[in-house]
């Protein structure tokens, strides 16, 4: 265990370009939705096929009780306006905007992962993949070599299997090793080694996936133990129970996430068993491109174990339950605000995700937010929502949704996602079509310093202060809730 905490800085990937629709289709391809706004895409009845095609299809049919998975899937409308097919990996966005550098094994070995709170698999490129796919990663890719590690461990019998629901798979062995991010040294960590990519893994810019969700829950046993933060106190070391649903591909039986171990090696305090993501703002896109490669606003990062009190800007983080019986950051969004309009969202859930880029929340919300900004429209092309590039973004009303009771503002900035050349923008805000539930993205996630709590099941946000000189809303400020401060568990 490392003796010092310390941020884990991310890397904001210069080779991500910017593509709204891309971006919707994975995400609907990743939660297993169709749209519901008219354009290039469509849901089809879905014939069962043997393996799991996107996260939702492998926990089972149903998602906080309410989300039944099943009946359709996404498909591309043929050119000649009848029938439609399988969805091409090239229509779906496969890069990261976002890349930490994480080391495994003895003598480390720095690799790029991808960090993503809506899955739960810790995967590397590896020296068994065949020859030609790690030639055609070129200098793009570091590969883990499990041989020059004098700490790893084969894990017999292990094997894991990923399968997006773009049809890209990533498939191999399994052992453990030493994980080292964040200040931390997490011993034994469950390392899944891809001996099997398709072309869209190949051709990404990461070198692997590393999974924040839930994969298991805790209970104290009987017996207390030193605790290594101070002998003279003793605790209570968790029980680990791995969910039967989870979400953790790892045959035959599913493997603790890095945040897990954390938590069973008692490398993190038992009060501040979490970690935190502050991901930086990007300008927004300039009419002469389409991409975010300007340097980010802030510096991007994850803490693990702490609060970064930098980050908080003297703020309190408030907090709300979530739902983790499924794997993932689930919790209530029962109301948002446009400006001073309150929009009612009965029985309405969310989930944090950083592995989905947009924000997708039902389409009352998506006509409230755009029906605020003079000329906004649905776009059929882009099948979502647009608005013109000339609009002055420090004049849109404030965007705020419910984080519990708590409303948190979507900065003004965040809004515009693509330039499209054509006098719109595409949106950041989109609709979740068929789902029932939202997934609050990076367009979210880089208003807020978001703590992900998993010690005490809870998701906690502070208000992050937009970058625009007069900011639509309260994005210079904390979260609201009619009144409520502090520290408190709603």
């Amino acid at each position: 265990m490392a003796t010092q905490f310390q941020r884990a800085q991310l890397i904001h990937n210069t080779n991500y370009q910017r593509n709204g629709l891309k971006a919707y289709v994975h995400a609907l391809k990743k939660w297993n939705g169709v749209p519901t706004i008219d354009g290039p895409y469509c849901g089809v009845k879905h014939v069962q096929q043997q393996g799991s095609s996107s996260i939702l299809k492998k926990i089972g049919a149903k998602l906080g009780g309410r989300a039944h998975v099943g009946g359709q899937v996404l498909a591309k409308k043929a050119a000649s306006g009848t029938g439609s097919g399988e969805v091409p990996a090239t229509d779906v966005e496969s890069n990261a905007e976002y890349l930490a550098v994480v080391g495994i094994g003895t003598p480390v070995q720095n690799v790029n992962l991808d960090f993503d709170t809506g899955s739960a698999d810790l995967w590397v490129w590896s020296t068994e993949l065949p020859a030609a796919t790690i030639r055609a990663g070129g200098s793009s890719h570091t590969v883990f070599d499990p041989s020059k590690s004098s700490t790893w461990k084969a894990s017999t019998g292990s094997t894991w299997q990923i399968q997006y629901g773009d049809g890209s798979t990533a498939s191999g062995n399994v052992g453990t090793d030493n994980l080292t991010v964040g200040g931390l040294v997490v011993e034994n960590q469950a390392i899944e080694l891809a001996k099997t990519l398709s072309t869209s893994f190949a051709q990404g810019p990461g070198d692997g996936l590393l999974g924040l969700a839930f994969v298991s829950t805790w209970s104290p046993p009987t017996l207390p133990f030193p605790s290594p933060f101070d002998p003279h106190r003793f605790s209570r070391q968790p029980i680990l129970t791995i969910f039967q649903g989870s979400i953790n591909t790892v045959q035959p039986k599913p493997v603790a996430t890095p945040v897990e171990n954390m938590i069973t090696q008692q490398d993190i305090p038992q009060n501040a068993e979490l970690f935190t993501a502050f991901l930086g703002s990007v300008p927004p896109a300039s009419a002469s491109s389409t991409s975010s490669t300007s340097t980010p606003t802030a510096d991007s990062f994850y803490t693990f174990g702490y609060i970064d009190q930098t980050a908080t800007n003297g703020q309190t983080p408030l907090y709300t339950p979530v739902n983790n019986s499924q794997g993932f950051w689930q919790f209530q969004s029962t109301s948002a605000k446009i400006g001073s309009k309150t929009v009612n969202r009965s029985n309405n859930t969310a989930i944090a995700d950083t592995g989905t880029t947009l924000a997708l929340v039902d389409d009352a919300l998506c006509q409230a937010v755009y029906g605020a900004i003079p000329g906004a429209q649905q776009n059929t092309q882009q099948q979502g929502w647009v608005f013109p590039t000339s609009t002055d973004l420090s004049s849109i009303p404030s965007i705020q949704v419910a984080v519990g009771e708590n409303f948190f503002t979507i900065n003004p900035e965040e809004l515009p996602f693509q330039d499209l050349g054509d006098g719109t923008y595409y949106g950041g805000i989109q609709s979740r079509g068929s789902l029932t539930f939202d997934i609050l993205g990076d367009v979210f996630l880089r208003s807020v310093y978001a703590v992900f709590d998993q010690g005490n099941k809870r998701f906690g946000c502070v208000q992050r202060a937009s970058n625009l000189a007069g900011g639509g809303g309260s994005g210079a400020g904390t979260g609201a809730s009619g009144g409520r401060s502090g520290d408190r568990e709603l």
